[in-house]
């Protein structure tokens, strides 16, 4: 990694302060770097120190990871990050942006950019668009009340349980490089050296909210969430890892209700195709941008 990081700022949503990466050059176009959930804003570093010549690169920590606070009410629905997304953009004025995005960060970018297609210049999802409609199909079949009812027990259950603790570093390293063989040594280093935090006997916890492991069972209907995708105006590029558990837009017909969007696949890649196959990676999104 570079010498010069980025520098540590923070701004205020729905009273949460919340934490972002600049990495400088001000002048230049606006670029922000959207991380997936339980991740955080640092793992675009390789990314960011490609681009920060040409871009003034902003990487946000989502409420509830890395350096960000936590909801109060451990409730973390996705009209709250759209929301975050907004007021930071709103506030550091960078309309018309660039979004570059990842997993549950796809998925609120993509609505931004739907909701505010006129402040986003262009758009990379990569697995970001939820859960596939097999998913959802399946999820259906289980009634509402039956859903609700195991959601209150799951809360209930997070609000006694305590985060992990690992008695060294090197014991959540290899945690990080078990959730993904594709890692580099380096990459699981890094990863894990900004994702964790030491507590006071000397354990690491990850920096990550417990209750984000509880997925809000209220969102927008999906019809509703088609209409958002419709709107986006901006050239759009969704990602795919040919390894990964993540349905594919071509394949599962979610593509049909993009106007101006392409999908890439990409071999020997899981759900982090940006660090597994980070050259090529590079290389699409350069050509992209």
């Amino acid at each position: 990694m570079m010498a010069s990081g980025p520098t540590s700022n923070s701004f205020i949503s729905q009273r949460l302060k919340l934490h972002y990466a600049d990495w400088g050059n001000e002048d230049a176009p606006p670029l922000l770097l959207v991380h997936g959930g339980r991740d955080h804003c640092r793992s675009w570093d390789w990314v960011a120190e490609k681009l920060r010549d040409r871009y003034h690169i902003i990487a946000p920590d989502l409420r509830g990871h890395g350096d960000s606070a936590w909801s109060p009410d451990g409730n973390y629905e996705m009209g709250a990050f759209v929301y975050d997304l907004a007021q930071l953009i709103h506030q550091l004025d960078l309309a018309p942006v660039t979004i570059v995005s990842h997993s549950m960060g796809g998925n609120i970018s993509t609505r931004y950019s739907g909701l505010f297609p006129d402040k986003v210049k262009k758009l990379v999802s990569i697995e970001g668009l939820g859960p596939s409609p097999a998913v959802q199909e399946e999820r259906g079949k289980t009634p509402f009340d039956e859903r609700m009812r195991q959601w209150i027990e799951d809360k209930r259950q997070a609000a006694g349980r305590q985060p992990k603790r690992y008695a060294t570093l090197d014991d959540a390293l290899a945690r990080m490089a078990a959730e993904n063989a594709y890692l580099t040594p380096e990459q699981a280093r890094h990863l894990t050296i900004h994702g964790i935090n030491r507590n006071e006997d000397g354990s690491w916890s990850w920096k990550f909210d417990n209750y984000l492991n509880i997925w809000t069972i209220f969102d927008m209907p999906q019809e509703e969430l088609h209409k958002l995708w419709a709107k986006i105006s901006c050239p759009t590029l969704l990602l795919y890892g040919a390894d990964s558990w993540a349905s594919n837009p071509e394949k599962d017909g979610r593509i049909e209700h993009f106007g101006n969007a392409k999908v890439i696949e990409f071999e020997n890649a899981g759900h982090w195709l940006h660090h597994d196959q980070f050259d090529r990676f590079m290389s699409t999104l350069d050509d992209f941008l």
